[in-house]
């Protein structure tokens, strides 16, 4: 057992413990302040004021008032604790979680939406909500503030909450369980009960900036929309069939036959003056990059690429183009979801991977849009830019700009002023000493130079 697994553990478990670093700050302040009280008495041959046994029995009775609120609101804690045990053992009441993106402000942010049927809130106190997922990673508390009634009635039914679910990664998640927490009205103590559940939810990518060029199709799937000039379709000289009666002697491969003994054709080149599909492309292949896969760098830039890529799809698909979009790891998505989300949930579920570089990946007779990250293979990008033609359009993702959004001095502020309240922020705070900075940059000049030295049409994200 390493010693990640040991301090999960240690948390995890920890969460039962009922008293909170509030009851001893209490119970210190309430014993200090009834020693401050018992020990105010007058000194011998000293004035005493008509007012000081008066203020003495208020100090008295203030404390003792405040004592048995918290204590009463402790007891209803401990009575709201145990009912809903018993209800949950009874009955099988649990906690209803509900995960759905929504955008806010021109950002994709996921918004959790919890309900929880046959419970009694403690008097005066709070009900709290908290999930953990993948490698037991714990959400921050959320409350459950809402009450939800039956029609007509004034009887309280369930307790709801709606709170913001802010996560690092855009990725899908595997949800792992949950836990409510039944706290008084000062946090005195924390009871906590596990709540078993399972599920998947995803962070969708994030629009940016759109970069707006003239792209074409190359594939027609349906003669619908007429293009301004002549595309090439399936053929092209390049594929061989068998050969069948009918067909033009003329285009007999004789250097196939003589290898092999059997006649083969090419099949004649085409053009089509219609086409109704756009094939984009993005490739999250990683040269020399592997080792810091797991890296939070590497995590960081693959979230900036995520949301590029979406970016590009997004754009293309307000043209009167279909967009296609082909992932180099396909991955399934559920059937209900429609073309957008299917793509956003493909793209939110890549990685960095080192397995299928753009030579194996991108067909260039047929894809319209290349997305390439900083990690591109050199090499393969030279051979892939020699196959393609002017329209093709290639993006080109720095993702090394995912650490330098921010001013100089508003970077300076945060050092010396706030701490970093964020794992971006704190990146950013690291990345001009970091020595992968270094060779991302010299990798980006290196595939910009070969870019501009290929006459192929491309933009910088």
């Amino acid at each position: 057992m390493n010693w990640k697994t040991i301090k999960w553990k240690i948390r995890y478990y920890f969460q039962y413990f009922p008293f909170t670093v509030n009851s001893a700050i209490c119970g210190l302040a309430v014993w200090a302040a009834g020693r401050l009280v018992s020990s105010a008495t007058p000194k011998p041959g000293e004035d005493i004021s008509p007012f000081f046994p008066f203020v003495v029995v208020m100090g008295k009775l203030a404390i003792l008032f405040f004592a048995a609120l918290a204590a009463l609101s402790v007891l209803s804690t401990f009575y709201s604790y145990l009912y809903y045990q018993f209800r949950h053992n009874s009955t099988g009441s649990f906690m209803e979680v509900d995960i759905k993106p929504e955008i806010r402000k021109g950002k994709s942010v996921l918004i959790l939406s919890t309900r929880i049927e046959g419970i009694i809130r403690p008097l005066l106190g709070f009900i709290n909500g908290r999930l953990f997922y993948d490698d037991n990673v714990m959400t921050d508390q959320f409350s459950l503030l809402s009450n939800q009634k039956k029609e007509k009635s004034i009887w309280r039914t369930a307790i709801s909450g709606r709170s913001l679910l802010v996560l690092p990664d855009i990725k899908e998640y595997e949800l792992k369980g949950g836990f409510i927490y039944f706290q008084d009205m000062l946090h005195l103590v924390s009871l906590a009960m596990a709540h078993p559940m399972t599920g998947h939810f995803y962070r969708p990518p994030t629009l940016t900036p759109p970069d707006e060029r003239d792209v074409f199709p190359k594939k027609t799937e349906q003669a619908e929309i007429r293009t301004e000039t002549l595309r090439r379709i399936d053929g092209d000289l390049l594929n061989y069939k068998d050969f069948e009666s009918g067909d033009d002697v003329r285009r007999i491969v004789w250097k196939v036959y003589a290898r092999n003994r059997e006649l083969m054709v090419r099949t004649p080149e085409l053009f089509e003056p219609y086409a109704s599909h756009l094939y984009l492309y993005a490739s999250f292949y990683a040269a020399g990059r592997t080792g810091l896969r797991a890296d939070d760098y590497m995590k960081e830039m693959l979230n900036y690429y995520k949301n590029r890529v979406w970016t590009v799809y997004d754009t293309l698909s307000k043209k009167e183009w279909a967009v296609k979009y082909f992932p180099d790891i396909p991955f399934s998505s559920p059937e209900n979801l429609t073309e957008a989300d299917r793509c956003a949930h493909t793209i939110a579920n890549s990685s960095w991977q080192k397995d299928i570089g753009i030579s194996g990946y991108f067909n260039p007779r047929t894809g319209a849009v290349l997305c390439i990250s900083s990690f591109v293979d050199l090499k393969e990008l030279e051979d892939t830019l020699d196959k393609c033609d002017s329209g093709t359009m290639i993006y080109f993702v720095k993702v090394s700009k995912a650490f330098t959004r921010h001013a100089a001095v508003r970077l300076l502020s945060r050092i010396l002023l706030l701490p970093p309240d964020d794992r971006l922020a704190k990146l950013r705070s690291k990345w001009l000493l970091s020595p992968l900075r270094l060779s991302v940059r010299k990798r980006e000049q290196e595939v910009e130079a070969l870019l501009n030295s290929s006459g192929i049409p491309w933009g910088e994200l």
